[in-house]
């Protein structure tokens, strides 16, 4: 299921919301009716949290089925409602690095996580081990170094920045094991991740995002069925 929608009159879905095959983040802001609409599209439950009391989830927070990744800046009983709710399911694992956009910087899924260059290696381990997969830190994609806003990926596949080359491109698939397909969202954007939240079951996208845009978006990510 894919569904067209904005959070706070905004398109730009994907700063707010994380989502994996097992819950989404979501700022508490957000209508009940909008949280129903993420739930059913995504197939998953909506957890409502803030991160360093910010509504910006989507942009603070990395991860995969396996575990997240919070910025050093998440205040701690944050942290510790999130270690409670998702107990069980997944890791939730601050990650001590400078920067704080970890969900501009961290692409992953299933199988791998590409991380940007801003990242300091010394924390590589902690990313392999909270996120259970291979790691690689690219050097800058379409000469770009916040790989995690260009990215979408789920295990059924890829989207990313239209500026990309081929070479890119097949590294991409190699790495996640999936094929990509350089796409825009709301009405020409190029950094996908801003407008678009997806993973296995579904996704939401952006409602300024037109008809090829949204075409080009279910055939890459394998929502077509």
């Amino acid at each position: 299921m894919i569904e067209l929608m904005n959070i706070h009159g905004n398109p730009n879905v994907g700063v707010y919301v994380f989502a994996n095959n097992h819950v989404a983040l979501v700022p508490p802001t957000v209508t009940e009716k909008d949280r129903r609409r993420i739930e059913e599209a995504l197939g998953v439950e909506a957890i409502e949290t803030r991160i360093a009391d910010m509504i910006i989830d989507g942009v603070m927070v990395a991860g995969n089925d396996r575990g997240l990744l919070l910025p050093r800046i998440v205040k701690p009983e944050e942290y510790d409602a999130l270690r409670s709710a998702l107990s069980g399911k997944m890791r939730v694992e601050i990650l001590e690095v400078r920067q704080t956009a970890l969900g501009n910087l961290i692409a992953a899924n299933s199988r791998a996580a590409l991380v940007s260059p801003l990242v300091s290696r010394n924390v590589l381990g902690t990313v392999k081990e909270v996120l259970g997969v291979e790691v690689v830190t690219q050097s800058p994609l379409a000469n770009i170094t916040t790989v995690g806003s260009m990215v979408v990926v789920t295990d059924r596949g890829g989207v990313v920045h239209p500026g990309v080359s081929e070479e890119e491109l097949r590294f991409l698939s190699n790495l996640f094991g999936v094929e990509f397909t350089p796409a825009t969202v709301n009405f020409g954007l190029y950094f996908v991740k801003a407008g678009l939240v997806a993973n296995n079951k579904g996704a939401i996208v952006g409602d300024e995002t037109t008809g090829p845009e949204l075409v080009r978006i279910q055939q890459a990510l394998g929502l077509t069925d």
